[in-house]
């Protein structure tokens, strides 16, 4: 277990690591990121039987990817306090970062996938801060609180992410 927790810390610290960049400072430069994190509507959304089940639809995608989407789907009541700065309040009826990979957990287990998260390195690199940072003890109000700061200027207005 304490090997598999390795392979994914490290794999989401190289993903962060390549693809860390800084926030867009000038107003200008804060419209034209906020344009260029525009979304889809028609985000493809797909039901496996458990978590440990990942959809189809990440196959294609880089296993960084998948590894985050697993990380993401195990970390629900963190990632459900955490807001996304996409823009996906807006443009999916997002609330938080969780709903950029899972739109809907079951009751019976189940599990319904949104691929959102597959197009946004803004998600991508939330959900794996945030789930870093929780794996090494940091709260989630101290990981909201960080997010928050990294992400308040030059990205898109926050999720409507109730506060903690």
């Amino acid at each position: 277990m304490k090997i598999k927790s390795l392979v994914v810390l490290l794999s989401l610290s190289l993903l962060i690591a390549c693809s860390n960049k800084e926030p867009q400072k000038s107003e200008k430069n804060h419209q034209d990121h906020e344009q260029s994190q525009s979304h889809e509507t028609s985000d493809i959304r797909e039901e496996t039987g458990k978590v440990e089940s990942l959809p189809s639809f990440l196959m294609k995608q880089p296993k960084e990817i998948q590894v985050i989407y697993q990380a993401a789907a195990k970390h629900k009541e963190l990632l459900e306090k955490i807001p996304c700065y996409c823009g996906c309040g807006v443009e999916a009826n997002h609330k938080n970062n969780y709903d950029c990979f899972v739109h809907e957990n079951k009751k019976n287990g189940a599990i319904v996938w949104d691929d959102h998260g597959t197009k946004c390195g803004v998600c991508l690199e939330i959900a794996a801060q945030s789930v870093r940072d929780y794996s090494k003890g940091k709260s989630i109000k101290e990981i909201r609180e960080n997010i928050n700061k990294t992400y308040e200027k030059g990205y898109a207005k926050p999720t409507p992410t109730p506060t903690i």
